[in-house]
């Protein structure tokens, strides 16, 4: 069983450094930081330090890609038989408690205000969403990672 993630466009180094610490809990073999999403380290080859506080040293444990492009990301997975799974609400998304996951699967959880945008939707072969009860109409993306990769 394989599991990558995708962030993809999620602008904050907390964020990324929290999800970074969840990704080495649950396994994940491998994380892909598409469009802006900050890196471990940056273009002048230094440690970015809110990623490395809140990742707790993960951010040196899970290996890690970056890219502008996460088209190709997506296509290279599928051509490898790994399901890209977008974590959004959609008119198409499937509740939590009913999405089979396959074996070997990549999920993408996106920006904190924009989420995963529609055309990069169309390229998944799922999309699932979290049920909420309460007014608020999402979960800050740590969070959600959290929630979706320590799922059976």
């Amino acid at each position: 069983m394989m599991r990558y993630v995708i962030l993809h466009e999620v602008r904050s180094s907390h964020n990324v450094g929290a999800i970074f610490r969840t990704c080495d809990g649950a396994g994940v073999a491998k994380i892909f930081l598409t469009g802006y999403t900050p890196a471990p380290i940056d273009r002048f080859g230094r440690p970015v330090p809110e990623i490395v506080k809140t990742s707790l040293g993960a951010s040196n444990m899970v290996p890690w890609e970056q890219s502008a492009d996460i088209v190709d990301i997506i296509k290279n997975l599928q051509a490898a038989g790994v399901q890209v799974v977008a974590v959004e609400q959609s008119v198409q998304s499937v509740t939590l408690g009913d999405f089979v996951p396959h074996e070997n699967i990549a999920y993408i959880f996106g920006n904190e205000v924009t989420g995963v945008l529609a055309e990069i939707l169309a390229l998944c072969d799922a999309v699932v969403e979290i049920p909420l009860l309460g007014q608020k109409e999402s979960l800050n993306v740590s969070v959600t990672a959290g929630i979706i990769l320590f799922q059976k």
